[in-house]
């Protein structure tokens, strides 16, 4: 089957610069070309040919100012060929493309929540919902959010989790792992230590001043133990902005070593994770399901996570990782660290169950199995009736007054956050 993949807007495939749609899209792609004739649709980058074929996977690249522009130029090149278009992360996108290509099938992916009024207008989504032939998400929190706002998606919906390359991931106790291990500490000046890792973007929903205040109290109980914080602010960057700079003066208060690698391409960062005795997520957002997660796993690290979005839908709290509820108390991580590092044995068979997990459940190949499977019952394509009849318009109207509190109610809590933020960083005395 001829398949066109359309990135989204913000970065190119391969993930030369990060992403994670655009990561997905690139460990898929070797199983999906032995099945289909592959055309990835994303966004030109320095370096990058705008139209090439690679491993039997055609590449086009296109220039994207804006959304909209980015849009225009996909839409010119497509044309009625491709059978199925599969659509990454926006969903309005179906409509644009569908008003050139009125016959062709098409379908999405969902990495965060994009059917969320500010993202896309009720009835727009509910066109949308009956133009594609299937919705994959990422996570279970994200289905139950479009099903939550829409209920006729229900039957198109489907929870496909992400993977990783177990490959390119070597478990702590290999003698691979080990090696890099070795390497890396010595080349990070934290040999003789033992490693909290925390890879993430550094933005104030990911938590990184969380895990900051928390290694106060770690530090003050162990004299051999660092923090390597891998990530920048943006993806492909490492610009600073106050948020940085906040938690780097965090740092500079504790009392051992605080390693910042800054931003590492993705094709750098398997090693990484050997340097890890422990790995930490702190997200204080409703995370969809960070693929960090996954990394962790494959590299046989115990994960302490935060019970936030889909995070804590692939661990079995206290087998294959810990799960956070106290999100924004720093004492919660402290003391999770502190009980795996008095406990290496336990900390041992928890990395040991993550790596299990990533073996059997989270591999590309078998998201590559069920990322296009329901393109094998095309001729019973489900559609969605939205008549417009009284009750149906008061449904309407329920839902919108439903979504505009939530959206309030989300917006005040976000605010409030900020102001928390503001003052974590102005209390905060070590």
């Amino acid at each position: 089957m001829k398949i066109a993949l359309i990135c989204t807007e913000k970065l190119p495939v391969p993930p030369v610069a990060g992403g994670a749609v655009q990561l997905y899209i690139s460990e898929i792609l070797p199983y999906l070309k032995e099945r289909h004739n592959i055309t990835v649709f994303s966004k030109i980058h320095p370096g990058l040919s705008p139209d090439e074929v690679v491993d039997n996977v055609r590449y086009i690249r296109v220039p994207a100012a804006n959304a909209s522009k980015y849009v225009k130029n996909v839409k010119d090149l497509l044309d009625e060929s491709f059978e199925l278009i599969h659509i990454f992360n926006r969903p309005k996108w179906v409509l644009d493309f569908s008003e050139k290509l009125p016959s062709a099938k098409f379908s999405l992916s969902l990495h965060n929540e994009m059917f969320l009024p500010d993202k896309i207008p009720y009835e727009k989504a509910v066109e949308c919902i009956n133009r594609v032939e299937f919705i994959n998400t990422v996570s279970k929190f994200i289905a139950d959010g479009v099903k939550q706002l829409y209920p006729m998606a229900e039957d198109k919906l489907r929870v496909v989790y992400s993977g990783v390359n177990i490959e390119k991931y070597k478990p702590n106790w290999s003698p691979e792992g080990i090696c890099n291990k070795e390497l890396l500490k010595k080349k990070l000046g934290i040999e003789n230590k033992r490693v909290i890792l925390h890879v993430s973007r550094l933005s104030p929903k990911k938590g990184t001043h969380i895990v900051l205040s928390a290694m106060k109290k770690v530090m003050d109980c162990f004299d051999d133990v660092a923090l390597v914080i891998i990530g920048s602010k943006w993806y492909g960057k490492n610009e600073e902005d106050d948020y940085t700079k906040q938690c780097k003066a965090l740092a500079e208060q504790l009392s051992g070593p605080v390693v910042f690698t800054g931003f590492i391409p993705p094709s750098e960062i398997p090693p990484y994770y050997n340097v890890g005795d422990i790995f930490v997520c702190a997200s204080q957002w409703n995370e969809p399901l960070a693929r960090i997660h996954y990394e962790a796993m494959a590299a046989g690290l115990p994960i302490i996570t935060t019970d936030r979005g889909g995070n804590a839908e692939i661990f079995e709290d206290n087998v294959n990782g810990i799960i956070i509820k106290d999100y924004k108390n720093p004492d919660s991580f402290a003391d999770n660290i502190i009980y795996l590092l008095n406990n290496p044995h336990t900390a041992l068979e928890m990395g040991k169950k993550a790596f299990e997990s990533a073996l059997s459940r989270f591999t590309w190949k078998k998201v590559a199995d069920e990322v296009l499977a329901p393109i094998q019952n095309f001729d019973q394509r489900i559609t969605v009736n939205d008549n417009k009849t009284q009750s149906g318009l008061a449904k309407e109207n329920i839902i919108e007054e439903d979504i505009m509190k939530e959206n309030n109610d989300e917006k005040a809590t976000e605010e409030k956050s900020t102001e928390e933020i503001e003052t974590f960083f102005d209390d905060t005395n070590f």
